[in-house]
């Protein structure tokens, strides 16, 4: 006769699942019964053959786990703080946005607010305004003007049709036509087309790191930005 039976416990109906379901139900089992944890001991994870109290297993547990919340917490408050940086970045253009009367000021006030407040050193700015072409000479290597249907263009019509912006690396005659083709060092780009369907053009923004603008990236901000431009663009 085993143990259990001697017990009037039958083992058939005790089981990992039995004895799980009944601590769950009674979680003050311990409490009650304080003299059974001397008795327990669980193998230790990291070494062979040494054994823990149940006490100690759950402090290392309830450790494990309040480092695992520390990592996501600081995960948290990280994108809490870029994305802040970020709504103060977008705060600083709208004011110099509203400062611009003209529209040569206003695309300098984009590319100023680029270059200073998002600390982008690479971007450019493709307009299909009419009143933009006398500007070029003006506003410098930032602006560059097309027509909508031109040839070059059409290697944007995807993100054109889309309507949303883009991020990660785009194709070599795409990065020589925006950036020149001295442009070797640009690794990533992100694309935000201006107006529905990008009908007044496309602000091109790239960097020299091959992840710093990836597909998988959030483009909500971006989204804002491009509505910004849009607006002072058309004002």
């Amino acid at each position: 006769m085993t143990t259990s039976q001697a017990r009037g416990i039958n083992p058939t109906e005790l089981n990992d699942a039995n004895v799980g379901e009944y601590l769950q139900t009674y979680p003050d089992f311990f409490e009650r019964n304080g003299p059974l944890l001397t008795k327990l001991r669980l193998p230790h994870l990291r070494d062979a053959g040494a054994t823990v109290s149940l006490v100690e297993r759950q402090v290392e547990v309830l450790r494990e786990r309040n480092q695992t919340l520390e990592r996501k917490l600081k995960e948290l408050v990280d994108v809490a703080r870029a994305n802040d940086t970020l709504a103060d970045r977008i705060h600083r253009l709208s004011q110099r946005l509203i400062r611009a009367h003209s529209l040569l000021e206003t695309i300098n006030a984009v590319e100023t607010s680029l270059r200073e407040d998002f600390e982008a050193m690479h971007s450019v700015l493709v307009l299909f305004l009419e009143d933009a072409r006398p500007l070029t000479a003006d506003a410098g290597r930032f602006l560059r003007t097309d027509d909508l249907g031109s040839n070059d263009i059409k290697m944007f019509d995807s993100l054109l049709s889309a309507g949303k912006p883009r991020c990660g690396q785009i194709r070599d005659v795409q990065r020589d036509y925006l950036f020149g083709k001295d442009s070797i060092e640009i690794g990533s780009v992100a694309l935000t087309p201006l107006g529905p369907k990008g009908a007044l053009g496309i602000l091109a923004i790239g960097a020299s790191d091959a992840d710093r603008f990836h597909p998988g990236m959030s483009t909500e901000f971006l989204s804002r930005i491009g509505e910004l431009v849009t607006y002072a663009l058309v004002r």
